[in-house]
């Protein structure tokens, strides 16, 4: 029966076997990738690594799936609601590639229990929405040499052609991203955390007012916070970037890299 098992995971990776070769797979099987933030972007970051056979996934996320969480959120089915975020990961990975050794952890992110969390990732892909967690969270992963990918604002963009990646300290026109940044300098973080990021201007018109009453509590604490109308191909194509820059981080350098335009 473990043979048979073993065949059966060797054959569900054949076609990317083809493409970047067995050892490369068995590297990313031997990998160890932290997603800390499960929701629009950090479900589908999720599920494309699991489906890219990386062998360790800890999944971070204090938050329970929600019918609001339904248009956007690849974790979030009519079945799943109620659910800690955590626990519908493990589930949806071992269902994708039952070889898959799943940590879940229903967390909420801090520098005081960062290295607890992640201490042994090979590289984290930081999808949190709070500036807070976010800065700590980056912090831990430069100082200590975890590669990081770090996604920044998808709400209030429509516009997936505008979406870039590049170093967090070459980011622009996002505001998430600046309030990033600059939290970081001041901490004595420098280049070398990969960031995924958009260009396109954000319409201040279409973010509720703080007293908006459809606001609701941030995980773990009192504060409230305004709820960003977002769509789920944004959303998704965010996942997708953080996931690839992830894998690219893990593999030898240019494994991942096209033969260029025709």
């Amino acid at each position: 029966m473990e043979d048979a098992f073993g065949m059966a995971i060797a054959r569900q990776f054949e076609r990317e076997a083809r493409l970047i070769g067995e050892e490369n797979v068995a590297m990313l099987a031997a990998s160890t990738v932290a997603v800390a933030g499960l929701g629009a972007v950090g479900g589908h970051a999720l599920e494309a690594i699991a489906r890219a056979g990386v062998g360790t996934i800890i999944a971070v996320d204090c938050d329970r799936v929600s019918e609001t969480n339904l248009n956007r959120q690849i974790l979030a089915l009519h079945s799943t609601i109620g659910m800690l975020k955590s626990d519908a990961a493990a589930a949806r990975i071992h269902d994708i590639n039952p070889a898959c050794r799943v940590i879940a952890c229903p967390a909420v992110i801090s520098g005081e229990n960062a290295e607890e969390l992640f201490h042994d990732a090979d590289c984290i892909i930081d999808c949190i929405d709070s500036v807070g967690a976010k800065t700590d969270l980056l912090e831990y992963a430069w100082k200590s040499g975890i590669p990081a990918v770090s996604s920044m604002g998808a709400a209030l963009r429509r516009d997936i052609s505008l979406i870039r990646t590049a170093d967090i300290m070459d980011t622009y026109g996002c505001p998430l991203a600046k309030a990033i940044r600059s939290g970081l300098r001041k901490r004595g973080v420098g280049r070398g955390i990969s960031c995924v990021f958009s260009a396109e201007r954000v319409d201040y018109a279409f973010i509720p007012p703080e007293e908006d009453s459809s606001a609701e509590p941030v995980a773990g604490g009192t504060r409230k916070r305004a709820v960003l109308g977002s769509l789920p191909t944004v959303t998704a194509a965010f996942g997708i970037h953080a996931a690839q820059m992830a894998l690219s981080r893990l593999l030898p350098p240019g494994t991942l890299e096209g033969a260029g335009v025709r």
